[in-house]
């Protein structure tokens, strides 16, 4: 495999070859990050939905439970009442 620098022509101008490997560092990262970043986003979208799933199901035993409590509440003012009048 051929460098696309030759030591002759870093050595004549250093400078230009530390850039070359600067550039060649600075996309690496760069790629690398990328792919980080879109790994990331996969995992949150998974437990995005997965939290949604238990919001759902909690929303759900809310409202049963607000129903239940309603219909107790409802219950007990009537036994209440019932009992009062027996007096």
């Amino acid at each position: 495999m051929k460098t696309p620098i030759t030591f002759e022509q870093f050595s004549k101008d250093p400078v230009k070859g530390l850039l070359f490997i600067v550039i060649v560092a600075i996309g690496y990262l760069y790629i690398d990050i990328k792919m980080n970043y879109s790994g990331q986003v996969s995992k949150c979208d998974d437990q995005v939905v997965v939290l949604n799933q238990k919001v759902d199901q909690l929303t759900e035993h809310i409202r049963r439970s607000d129903s239940a409590l309603g219909y107790t509440i409802s219950k007990v003012e009537m036994l209440e009442i019932m009992r009062n009048e027996g007096k």
